[in-house]
């Protein structure tokens, strides 16, 4: 069981790397739209031919990412969970996608279903009504211009674990001598491109049911409503200790749960794909499903990022003792900016959720209410993170329309609330947030925590990058003990041999704000934003 969850966790991790790209050409895609608006930059600028061109051409890159997103779910799964030759891995899952989609074209031609047949005209010509028409014309597509089954990425993540599967049982084959050459890594390509079409063949006769399944879930959450809107927002932050929300947020991003819409005869899947089709297609989506699929983005967490935290971080420096609060304000400071400008909450969420049960839940029944609230007033919020950036460009770029006053509104009312409700928790339940710490332990460990998963804060004393890899290292077990080493957008993620061996005492003073194992070799040092760099120093050691 251990192994299956510390198998989810790499897989999570492995699909920060497409997110984070689409989360950047969310970005680049809603600022082209929106200097292209003329509602939004006056009709001489959206005339000014030239600029347009460039921003027009912003705008066909950032689309062609969104078109192809199954494809890089397919390689950065393979890549990203390949035990060694992480290449061959990638390149063996792009060759694994193309044949996989051939299998299930193969087979629907069989079947004499064709794109002639399958067109909303021809259905409603053949006698069936045009909402079920729609509905079965929206389970096709064509991907990299091969007829198939509209799987999104489910395909990509499909394709991707059976390549990660093979490479790893195979990348160090050996031949007999006639035929050594095609050995080794070499023989991952081409097991994969013969066992790929024939997975592709057997999905396609079993994909209709899945499809069935997965409709029947997405009118389940349809019908649901704002109930169902609060049950996805508060699970999914309170997973965020065990890394699996990303996994909760990709289904509803990219799967029929997030919904379904028709765009130039193509059927869009999930709510992020629908919402930068709205963008790429001025008009081709009505309000009404963009609103629908905003329901599950940014939108519900821009009054808790914005405003919420930043003020929770207030009252955890205004709680902290007199001779703590200076490395408490620069930790508070540093995470409230990120929370506020980009949506990246986790430096500090990992300051209470460990430490306080009840403020822990109190964040995610907030956050839940947020996204409820924001249905609710009708605002068309998209994008993946919820900070200052998306709240301006997706929202006041966006126009009237957007109502992007009502989560100004909100986060007004929830600073207060955040504020006065972490303030009374944490002084009348004596919890131990940054800079609450018990003396003795403050000053043997200077702000780091005794348990694995504290979020205490660490000493502030200067330490030479060497030096503080060095110290990571150490606190990992040493090198020895060390699987391998990656990160997220928050935390080093790294996988061990030995638990035990790891001291969070000495992790702590390299200036964590937290240490959470995960299994029993998966374990997480929370650092914030700049983990990029803190993972690649730490790489950079290892092997030298």
């Amino acid at each position: 069981m251990m192994k299956i969850g510390s198998k989810i966790h790499d897989l999570g991790k492995a699909l920060m790397t497409p997110i984070s790209v689409i989360a950047a050409a969310g970005i680049f895609l809603g600022l082209a739209s929106a200097l292209q608006n003329p509602n939004v930059v006056g009709e001489s600028f959206a005339q000014f031919k030239s600029l347009q061109l460039v921003i027009g051409f912003i705008r066909q890159i950032s689309s062609a990412l969104f078109a192809n997103l199954p494809l890089f779910f397919a390689v950065a799964t393979a890549m990203g969970l390949a035990n060694a030759e992480k290449a061959t891995a990638a390149f063996s899952a792009v060759i694994g996608f193309v044949a996989f989609h051939v299998g299930i074209n193969y087979s629907l031609l069989a079947q004499d279903i064709t794109p002639a047949t399958t067109t909303v005209e021809h259905l409603t010509a053949q006698g069936m009504p045009s909402t079920e028409a729609l509905i079965f014309a929206s389970e096709f597509t064509r991907t990299l211009g091969i007829f198939t089954y509209n799987m999104s990425v489910l395909g990509g993540v499909l394709v991707g674990l059976i390549t990660m599967f093979l490479h790893n049982r195979f990348y160090t084959i050996v031949l007999p001598t006639a035929v050594a050459f095609f050995g080794g890594r070499r023989f991952v390509p081409i097991i994969t491109v013969v066992v790929l079409p024939i997975v592709g063949v057997l999905v396609s006769l079993i994909w209709p049911a899945i499809a069935l399944g997965i409709q029947w879930v997405g009118e389940l959450i349809g019908r649901t409503g704002e109930i169902g809107t609060f049950i996805y927002a508060t699970s999914e932050r309170l997973l965020i200790p065990t890394g699996l929300h990303h996994i909760i947020n990709e289904t509803v991003r990219f799967t029929p749960l997030g919904g379904v819409t028709t765009v130039d005869h193509q059927s869009v899947v999930g709510a992020l794909n629908i919402f930068n089709a709205a963008l790429t297609n001025p008009g081709a989506v009505s309000d009404d499903v963009t609103r629908e699929a905003t329901r599950f983005l940014a939108q519900g967490k821009i009054p808790v990022m914005m405003f919420g935290l930043p003020a929770a971080a207030l009252a955890m420096y205004h709680c902290a003792k007199p001779e703590h609060k200076d490395r408490v304000k620069a930790l508070m400071l540093a995470g409230a900016l990120a929370s506020f400008t980009t949506g990246i909450t986790e430096p500090l969420e990992f300051c209470f959720i460990f430490v306080s049960p009840v403020l822990y839940i109190l964040h995610a029944v907030l956050m839940g209410l947020s996204f409820v609230l924001m249905q609710v007033f009708h605002v068309m919020i998209g994008n993946v993170q919820g900070g200052a950036i998306d709240w301006v460009i997706f929202g006041i770029l966006g126009g009237s329309k957007t109502n992007w006053w009502y989560p100004l509104i909100l986060g007004v009312i929830y600073a207060p609330l955040y504020y006065f409700s972490f303030r009374w928790v944490i002084t009348r339940m004596q919890v131990k947030t940054p800079g609450r710490e018990e003396e003795m332990e403050s000053e043997e460990l200077r702000g780091a925590s005794s348990s694995s998963t504290s979020a205490k804060v660490p000493t502030t004393a200067a330490a030479s990058a060497s030096d503080k890899t060095s110290n990571i290292i150490r606190g990992l077990g040493g090198e020895e003990n060390i699987a391998s080493v990656d990160c997220c957008f928050t935390r080093l993620r790294v996988k061990v041999k030995d638990m035990n061996q790891v001291v969070d005492k000495t992790l702590m003073t390299t200036g964590a704000m937290g240490v959470k194992r995960v299994t029993d070799t998966d374990v997480h040092v929370i650092y914030g934003p700049q983990v990029e760099k803190i993972a690649n120093d730490v790489k950079i050691q290892l092997a030298s």
